[in-house]
């Protein structure tokens, strides 16, 4: 994994974050902005966010809570009916016995990981974060004073870490394993029978615990069945933080509404932060996420559907690209696309291809494509392609990356 040396005065800096590296998925997504700004047409597959509105009953019930005036302070852990509907998501869908005091309402799935790795991690603290991952993690890892343990897991695991590769990663030192099924960047789904292989090894480390982050839960293809660890391990429950939200499935990104479950004692110390830090989540996005985990969820099967289309037709375009090769993802709405073939060869513009980063800059700057390079998720040399975009845009896209790839000289 790359990273860049900062060189502001770290004097004047946290150490951790001084050492932490911004988000290289909004690096890109800033120069899609800028390039937009300065009047080019960019199509952007780097976005990790359904193209899809919110939901109208979800939106509408917005609107309910702001009219009667629901736009105050809600309790630091979220509001109880909230905490209680999300019990009941993990408890009938997960199959995860909780109550809803088990339960925290954050400002995103994001600050819910963060808070339980600045709740728990002591400086060289050990997180074994299996790679491909989410360009965020190690660098809360690192912010919050831990050391990320990069455990490679490649093509030939189906980019998953195994029983066997997480028994070697564990040290007298580890705090924490994070999970992620469906999985970004590569779309990976565990199955339960390599969940339970990853819990009979962590019975054996009985001080490591786990995060799992299940944002993509309902982002699941062929007929394929969703496990979480603390559903096929329920003994290992008090070890686990499960995090999940209603980004993702609902189309809800911008409403920042992110939830977990976890041992009491863990929730108690993620509030007691939290009411440090940013306090209860926005009241109205609240009110909004209660609509959608009790509301008609007909729409999350009308959106899979379109997102298993536009995924058949990309990876059957993909792989008939000279250069580009890939798998079809079994969730999320992520492909990652094998560009080896591609390297060491030179654009149009002259720009020899070393890395998967050269890939995608000149995808951007000479085809004005945006997609993010594998190695910014720890596995190079990779693109990871986002596919929640409109037909025609995919359409277009993916003639001007065969362009490219065609174009391309010794």
């Amino acid at each position: 994994m790359e990273r860049e040396v900062s060189k502001t005065n770290t004097n004047v800096l946290n150490r951790f974050l001084e050492r932490s590296q911004p988000s290289a998925t909004y690096k890109v997504i800033d120069r899609v902005a800028e390039k937009r700004a300065a009047g080019e047409t960019i199509i952007s597959l780097c976005a990790g966010e359904p193209d899809f509105d919110t939901p109208e009953h979800i939106s509408a019930a917005a609107i309910q809570a702001i009219q009667a005036g629901f736009t105050r302070y809600t309790q630091v852990a979220g509001l109880k009916e909230l905490r209680q509907a999300v019990a009941k998501k993990f408890n009938d869908e997960n199959n995860i016995d909780c109550h809803w005091q088990q339960t925290i309402v954050c400002t995103g799935g994001k600050q819910v990981l963060f808070n339980a790795l600045a709740a728990t991690l002591n400086e060289n603290d050990e997180v074994i974060i299996p790679a491909p991952f989410w360009v965020s993690y190690p660098e809360m890892v690192e912010v919050c004073g831990g050391k990320p343990v990069i455990t490679s897991c490649d093509h030939s695991s189906g980019f998953k870490i195994t029983a066997d590769a997480l028994n070697k990663a564990i040290t007298n030192k580890t705090k924490w394993l994070i999970l992620n099924s469906p999985s970004n960047p590569t779309g990976a789904v565990y199955t339960k029978n390599e969940l339970e292989a990853l819990a009979d090894c962590l019975r054996k480390h009985e001080h490591v615990m786990v995060l799992s982050d299940d944002i993509y839960e309902h982002l699941i293809f062929d007929d394929l069945e969703f496990y979480t660890l603390a559903q096929v391990a329920p003994d290992l429950q008090n070890r686990i933080l499960t995090m999940n939200g209603v980004s993702k499935a609902y189309a809800m990104t911008g409403w920042r509404i992110g939830f977990g479950i976890g041992p009491q004692w863990l929730i108690d110390a993620m509030i007691k932060l939290q009411g440090q830090q940013t306090s209860g989540a926005c009241s109205i996005a609240q009110h909004a996420a209660l609509a959608a985990l009790q509301g008609d969820k007909d729409f999350l099967e009308q959106s899979r559907n379109v997102f298993v289309k536009r995924r058949d037709r990309l990876v059957k375009t993909l792989n008939n690209i000279s250069g580009l090769s890939c798998e079809s993802p079994s969730g999320a709405f992520y492909i990652f696309a094998d560009c080896s073939a591609l390297l060491g060869k030179k654009t149009n513009a002259g720009k020899h291809l070393q890395s998967d980063k050269d890939v995608a800059s000149a995808l951007l700057e000479e085809m004005n494509v945006a997609v993010v390079h594998g190695s910014a998720f720890g596995l190079g040399p990779y693109l990871r392609i986002a596919y929640a975009l409109d037909d025609d845009s995919l359409r277009v896209a993916c003639e001007k990356i065969e362009v490219f790839c065609e174009s391309l000289t010794d």
